[in-house]
C-alpha cells in the first residue's frame, strides 16, 4: 500500500515537473517569437532605409554625372569652373558618404537576417522540446490514470474481502 502511494506520489511529482517545464517552454517560445518580430520589423525598417538610400545615391551619381558635364562645357569661364567644381566635389563626398551608409545599412540588414535565422531554428527546437515535454506529460497522465485505477481495484478487492 505505501508502494503505491509514493508510487502515485512520484507520479504527481513527475507530472507537475513537467507541467511547470512545458509552461516554461511556452514562456520561452512566446519570448523568442516576440523577438523574431522586432527582428522582422527591424529588417523592414533597413530595407526600406535601404532603398530610400540607393534612391538617394541614385540622385547623387545623377548630379555628379549632369555636374561633371557642365564642369567640362564651361571651362573657358575659370570662376564659374571653380565653382562648380567645388560642388561637384562635395557632391561627391556626400555620395560617398551616402554609399558608406548604404553599405552599412546592407551589413546590418545581412547581420538581422543571419539572427532572425538563428533565432528561428532556436524557436523550432523550442518548439521541438516542448512537444516531446508535453508527450511525456500525457503519458505520465495515462499511467496515473492506470496506477489511479489499479489503487481503486486493489481497494474494491480488500473492501471485498
Amino acid at each position: 500500500m505505501d508502494r503505491i502511494k509514493e508510487k502515485m506520489t512520484q507520479l504527481r511529482l513527475e507530472s507537475e515537473e513537467s507541467a511547470a517545464k512545458v509552461e516554461e517552454l511556452q514562456a520561452k517560445v512566446k519570448a523568442l517569437e516576440q523577438e523574431n518580430l522586432q527582428k522582422e520589423q527591424e529588417i523592414i525598417s533597413l530595407t526600406h532605409k535601404n532603398s530610400v538610400l540607393e534612391s538617394e545615391v541614385e540622385k547623387y551619381e545623377t548630379q555628379v554625372k549632369d555636374l561633371k558635364s557642365a564642369a567640362s562645357e564651361g571651362a573657358q569661364h575659370g570662376t564659374q569652373n571653380e565653382t562648380l567644381t567645388r560642388r561637384l566635389q562635395l557632391l561627391e563626398e556626400e555620395a560617398e558618404q551616402a554609399d558608406k551608409t548604404l553599405r552599412e545599412a546592407n551589413e546590418k540588414l545581412r547581420q538581422t537576417d543571419v539572427k532572425a535565422g538563428h533565432f528561428e531554428r532556436k524557436v523550432q527546437a523550442l518548439e521541438q522540446e516542448r512537444d516531446q515535454w508535453e508527450s511525456k506529460y500525457e503519458e505520465m497522465a495515462k499511467k496515473y490514470a492506470t496506477v489511479q485505477k489499479e489503487l481503486e481495484d486493489f481497494q474494491n478487492e480488500i473492501g471485498n474481502i
